[in-house]
C-alpha cells in the first residue's frame, strides 16, 4: 500500500499555520508539532483523498513527501485531506503535521513604554 503522496515536480509546497478548532482536535500527539495547510494542484485529487482514507481506515499514517528548496527530501504526516475542483483543475488541500525540528520559532520583545513620563510613574 502507498504510505505517501509525493510531489514530483514544481516548487516546494508552502505551509500556512492553521488554528481552526476542528483541526486542532487532530493534533493530540506525544510529539511536539504544528499543524499547517498546503494547497497542491493535482491531476486526480479524489483518488489521492481516497488513498488517505484507505490508510486511515487501516489505522496507518500517510505522509506528504516533498523536496526542500535545497533539494533534500522532507516528510510531513497528513492528518486531513480534501479535494476541490477549481477552474484550472483539481486542487488538493492537505492538513499536515510539521515536525518541531523543522520549525522556526521567532520570539519578539516590544517595549510598552511609548512616553518617557511612564518611566517615572510608580504604577
Amino acid at each position: 500500500m502507498d504510505d505517501k503522496i509525493t510531489i514530483i515536480e514544481g516548487p516546494p509546497p508552502t505551509f500556512e499555520a492553521v488554528h481552526d478548532g476542528w483541526i486542532l482536535g487532530l493534533s493530540d500527539s506525544p510529539n511536539l508539532a504544528d499543524l499547517a495547510l498546503t494547497r497542491l494542484r493535482t491531476f486526480n485529487g479524489p483518488a489521492l483523498v481516497e488513498r488517505c482514507h484507505r490508510a486511515w481506515r487501516n489505522n496507518q499514517t500517510i505522509d506528504l513527501e516533498y523536496r526542500t528548496p535545497d533539494g533534500l527530501h522532507q516528510y510531513a504526516q497528513i492528518v486531513a485531506a480534501q479535494s476541490v475542483e477549481v477552474e484550472e483543475g483539481d486542487l488538493l488541500l492537505l492538513w499536515v503535521r510539521l515536525p518541531s525540528d523543522g520549525l522556526e520559532l521567532e520570539i519578539g520583545y516590544e517595549d510598552d513604554f511609548d512616553d518617557e513620563d511612564d518611566l517615572d510613574s510608580p504604577f
